[in-house]
């Protein structure tokens, strides 16, 4: 083992160096999350009324109103939409309310049938026999009361948070609007007073990072589309009744990790088998296997073309693990840094970080693509300067050009 860990010391350095940066990053926002999370929530919102605020802008319209115009639309479109949710809920809780005797009167009636059955079949046991099956029955209903209990407070627990969220999104609505109206006097000052390096490292996530999540959103956007077409297609071939609201909340419950569609349907199955209708217990079988097909050759294609990374089991595999570090900062920025990843290996900047035993390897596994050699950039030598950067690494300073022209007037004439 010793050789290999003299070869290979300074590689596992590095990538412990990388790892603990990507720790330390989502330790420190899920943290700030936690203090801020208006903050966080204003640039959500912000991204969603500057576009029109900055298009009535350019019409001459002053910033201040055109920022209270787009704020006011948004509020509208929002409120339109709780309104719409709302009594689309209340509409089907009325309906499930008129119709509760009549599903309460079909449970009972297979209840009476089976249990009178089993008292049939119970009465011709042994007696040893039925203690035991008593005595499994009652672990089974401790069990299944101590899961309704952590299901009830685990409600509770979302209803608090849901609340406390919109409470931040009322605040975070009211700090997009200063951000929309300040917004040219803090890119000014970004301009002015941000060092070379940062402004390189945030073109870099513009360029390519931000594009990329918008690809991924748009990318889910396209998936949920199509569940929502192919359920309420489903549903009215089987005339179940209440189509479009069963589609909306299986394309909304489709969005969450491991849960998806199933959640839905699967209860649905089994409560139709229960009652005896097994004709549209195998119809929605049917459709939830089509649905999950179609979700499974579609999603790795679109997700995995948008952001460029087509392993499902990674990007589930990375949500999964920083959602259970992390919480609800760590789903948020799960895909930001999977996508960041992607861009410095295709970039080459992991090739330049990460020291590699020439060798050992023919390609290096941190190539960027058309890169034909494993250790162009860390060939130079074995320690430091081994990675050192080339003269067009986009990151570096430019020793040529003058830091600050003012204060070297001497260096005036080379510019």
């Amino acid at each position: 083992m010793l050789p290999l860990y003299k070869k290979y010391w300074r590689t596992f350095f590095d990538i412990g160096l990388v790892v603990l940066t990507v720790y330390l990053v989502m330790l420190g926002f899920s943290k700030l999350y936690q203090l801020a999370a208006p903050v966080f929530l204003s640039f959500f919102v912000f991204l969603l009324i500057e576009p029109l605020a900055r298009f009535l802008n350019r019409k001459g319209m002053a910033k201040p109103f055109a920022s209270a115009i787009s704020v006011v639309l948004f509020l509208v479109i929002l409120l339109g939409v709780l309104f719409g949710a709302g009594l689309l809920i209340t509409t089907q809780a009325i309906h499930l309310q008129n119709n509760l005797p009549k599903y309460t009167y079909v449970v009972q009636q297979h209840f009476t049938e089976t249990t009178t059955y089993l008292q049939h079949k119970i009465d011709s046991l042994p007696s040893d026999v039925t203690d035991k099956l008593n005595g499994y029955f009652t672990d089974a209903t401790n069990i299944l009361s101590k899961w309704m209990v952590a299901f009830f407070k685990y409600m509770v627990g979302v209803l608090g948070s849901f609340s406390s969220f919109m409470a931040n999104f009322g605040i975070a609505i009211i700090l997009a609007f200063f951000l929309s109206m300040e917004i040219k006097d803090w890119r000014r000052i970004a301009h002015e007073k941000l060092p070379k390096t940062f402004k390189t490292a945030y073109a870099f996530l513009q360029g390519n990072v931000f594009k990329a999540i918008g690809s991924y959103i748009k990318a889910q956007m396209i998936l949920i589309s199509i569940t929502f077409v192919i359920i309420l297609a489903g549903l009215l071939i089987l005339r179940t009744g209440n189509v479009l609201t069963i589609a909306l909340v299986c394309a909304l419950v489709d969005l969450l990790p491991l849960l998806g569609v199933p959640a839905v349907l699967i209860p649905w199955i089994i409560y139709l088998f229960i009652v005896g209708n097994t004709s549209l217990a195998i119809g929605l079988i049917v459709l939830l296997a089509v649905v999950m097909v179609v979700r499974q050759l579609l999603e790795p294609k679109i997700t995995g073309n948008s952001i460029g990374v087509s392993s499902a089991f990674l990007m589930l595999s990375f949500v999964i693990l920083s959602s259970s570090l992390f919480g609800i900062a760590g789903l948020i920025l799960s895909p930001i840094l999977l996508i960041l990843l992607k861009e410095l290996l295709q970039q080459g900047y992991l090739q330049q970080w990460i020291y590699l035993p020439q060798e050992e390897f023919v390609v290096s596994p941190f190539a960027a693509s058309g890169t034909s050699t494993a250790g162009a950039p860390v060939n130079s030598g074995n320690g430091p300067a081994g990675n050192a950067e080339p003269d067009t690494q986009p990151a570096g300073p430019n020793p040529q050009a003058p830091v600050d022209p003012p204060s070297r007037p001497d260096n005036s004439s080379n510019t």
